[in-house]
């Protein structure tokens, strides 16, 4: 049996270097692998969005995060995936460790963003550092 591998991606160079990572390196994983693509609620909060707006924004902001996981997804059936699909709201490190350690995972690929470092994550702490400390399966970090 297969794994179950869960692949978070973004709008970020680093999930676009994630993904050509495992495409080129295809031979290693399974045909099947979870997309999830996390719709940053704290992001939605700090704008000044009028309540009569709010609808429009969070429908916006799913329709885009679908987009982006079609076209990953695409990227991955043209090398031979079976991608599947997960569009999730909230915090995305949490909401990355939840849907990893809730719905069995067995492992976690994602990047960690170019610039960050080690004092950058110790005062901010980096999704890809969380995660791989909350998780309760290997974590492949590109």
């Amino acid at each position: 049996m297969d794994p179950k591998i869960l692949l978070p991606v973004d709008d970020s160079e680093t999930a676009r270097a994630t993904v050509k990572a495992v495409i080129a390196q295809k031979n290693r994983f399974p045909q099947t692998i979870t997309l999830l693509y996390v719709i940053n609620r704290d992001q939605l909060a700090y704008r000044a969005i009028p309540d009569f707006q709010l609808d429009m924004v969070k429908q916006n902001a799913q329709k885009a995060g679908q987009q982006l996981l079609d076209k990953v997804a695409d990227q991955l059936r043209a090398e031979g995936f079976t991608p599947e699909l997960l569009l999730k709201s909230g915090t995305p490190r949490n909401v990355i460790v939840d849907t990893v350690n809730d719905e069995g995972y067995n492992l976690v690929v994602i990047g960690r963003h170019e610039g960050s470092g080690e004092i950058r994550d110790i005062l901010f702490g980096s999704v890809a550092n969380y995660v791989l400390h909350n998780v309760r399966c290997p974590v492949l970090l590109f």
